[in-house]
């Protein structure tokens, strides 16, 4: 995004000079009109350093800043700040670049007269249809505030969720991870010269010690080959799993691990009922939210599941009657919906259901966590003690013979 410079005059008639970052110079005039400075010229005056390499990596729009972006944006609406102005303040409020550039486009067209999930929708790649959805549907209701809030309280708990599992996550990943680069660079570096003294005594060698010494030695020599066919095995298993069929097979294999398979499962009924809930909540019609449920929901099971459920809904069946015949689903799920159907009370049971889940598996994670750490330990010291002895119990054998 460029840099412009600017001078103004402020109300009391004094005149300053500055810089900001916007899209346009109409943006910068905007801007400081919006602020009661009155602008005297704009000119560009420099790039960013790197705005030309417009890597989509580096520019990526994280969770974290949607969900500063729209409770920002809820506050505001609740101190009845009108939508344009609240969307030009939050432009000098927003660290990244892309989010920045991508407000100022929605201050733009909802100033010039679109409407807001109209402008949203250009940019769908980064809000998703669920985050439209509820836009258009307070729009249409006439209470955008109300649905900002359910929108922001929606982001933030997924944010502290996705949150808790990643970080109860980094500690095993990190020690798995160097365990593997430790062992591929002993393989490389250390065995080789260890295991040539036991080679040059030409004494038969026991099955383990050969066992290390092919492993080393095709490690050595094929170490390109190793990294490179990981990368292949990456690249082709997410081509796979773009094919309906392959994804659902993943999806389900997740749900069957014997230790996370549970954790997973609580995660997607969690982010099931809490998407149904701030939908009906926020004024979307029943189908319509559990077609959006199903494209946000990210596990193929499920979003089957819901889409199955949406046909039974429109030909005037319950809501539970799929729920209740699915192995995925727990029994005390669709019992609680079929309970708030009948009671008329169905997005205050789902909200019941979504929090008892959410301590479940906040209990899951701290216990995943406990487990976790004794299970490498163990398998360090299986990995470590099995090196050892391949290496050691020759020399001994050695030292035996004399």
């Amino acid at each position: 995004m460029p840099i412009f410079e600017f001078q103004a005059k402020k109300p009391d008639g004094s005149t300053f000079t500055g810089t900001v970052d916007a899209p346009n110079e109409q943006s910068v005039v905007e801007q400081l009109l919006s602020r009661k400075y009155y602008p005297l010229s704009v000119e560009i005056q420099a790039k960013k350093i790197g705005s030309d390499f417009n890597v989509a990596f580096l520019n990526r729009v994280k969770i974290k800043d949607l969900v500063i972006f729209s409770r920002q944006l809820a506050v505001m609406s609740e101190a009845t700040v009108p939508l344009v102005q609240s969307l030009r303040i939050l432009v000098d409020q927003t660290e990244n670049p892309k989010l920045k550039e991508v407000i100022a486009d929605l201050a733009d067209e909802v100033d010039g007269g679109s409407k807001f999930s109209q402008a949203l929708s250009a940019h769908s790649k980064i809000f998703s249809n669920f985050f439209i959805s509820m836009i258009r549907s307070g729009e249409t209701s006439g209470r955008l505030d109300e649905v900002l809030n359910y929108l922001a309280d929606q982001q933030e708990k997924d944010y502290d969720l996705i949150s808790k599992v990643k970080g109860a996550m980094i500690y095993p990943i990190f020690i798995i991870v160097t365990l593997i680069a430790v062992g591929f660079l002993m393989m490389i570096f250390v065995v080789p010269k260890l295991t040539s003294i036991l080679t040059d005594t030409g004494t038969e060698l026991p099955l383990p010690t050969k066992i290390l010494i092919a492993l080393s030695g095709f490690t050595q020599q094929f170490w390109w080959a190793i990294i490179l066919g990981s990368v292949i095995l990456v690249v082709v298993l997410k081509i796979f799993l773009k094919r309906p069929q392959v994804k659902r097979q993943w999806d389900l294999l997740l749900l069957k691990l014997p230790i996370f398979g549970k954790l997973f499962q609580r995660i997607y009924l969690v982010r099931v009922t809490r998407s149904i809930v701030t939908l009906v909540q926020g004024g979307v019609p029943l189908p319509q939210a559990l077609e959006i449920t199903a494209d946000v929901v990210g596990n193929k099971v499920y979003k089957d599941l819901i889409l199955e459920t949406k046909k039974e809904v429109d030909d005037g069946n319950p809501l539970a009657s799929v729920f209740l015949r699915s192995k995925e689903v727990p029994v005390m799920v669709s019992q609680m919906m079929s309970l708030g159907e009948e009671t008329g009370r169905l997005d205050q049971v789902l909200e019941k259901v979504t929090s008892f889940y959410s301590r479940e598996i906040d209990n899951m994670v701290e216990n995943l966590v406990s487990l976790i750490e004794p299970l490498i330990m163990v398998v360090m010291g299986i990995a470590v003690g099995g090196m050892v002895s391949a290496i050691i119990l020759p020399m001994y054998n050695l030292a035996s013979g004399f």
